[in-house]
């Protein structure tokens, strides 16, 4: 089964999580006093900064790409709907910003956020050409980086 796929779609969608990553983290920062915390958020915020910066260049290598009949349009509409419910739903994003009023939550909300960034993320690499997946395994160990980050905070805030 063949599917139209577009690849500037796929690397929008990860340009809008680096973005809201961006965006959350930038607010944090702002929202708490703490020093160790505020330099965590704004850490985080820059260095979605440069994922976005990535996949922008990315999206260029592949503007011509035409991929292989493999990918079903059940699996691409599973991509998008993904990003649409789970990743982009403004309503439950700033919703759940909102809910965030300590640390604990803060972090909580951003540990949420980098796991479904991975699972984007992983899920979107089958969908590149094999040569250029070992990059998008550096972003995705870079999320994994920010996961672990924000655990080893959240352990050492809640004893």
């Amino acid at each position: 089964m063949n599917t139209i796929f577009d690849p500037s779609e796929v690397f929008q969608l990860a340009v809008r999580i680096e973005e809201n990553g961006e965006k959350f983290y930038r607010t944090m920062a702002d929202k708490f006093n703490d020093v160790e915390i505020k330099e965590l958020f704004t850490y985080l915020a820059d260095e979605e900064v440069g994922h976005k910066k990535f996949y922008n260049e990315l999206y260029e290598d592949f503007k011509t790409y035409d991929p292989p009949s493999e990918y079903a349009a059940e699996y691409y509409e599973f991509i998008k709907s993904y990003a649409d419910e789970v990743m982009f739903n403004k309503e439950d994003f700033e919703e759940n910003m909102s809910k965030v009023t300590d640390i604990i939550s803060a972090l909580d909300f951003a540990i949420d956020s980098e796991l479904n960034a991975i699972l984007y993320f992983s899920e979107m690499k089958r969908m590149v050409l094999k040569e250029k997946r070992d990059i998008i395994d550096n972003i995705i160990e870079e999320e994994r980086k920010h996961f672990i980050k924000l655990s080893n905070m959240k352990k050492k805030r809640s004893k």
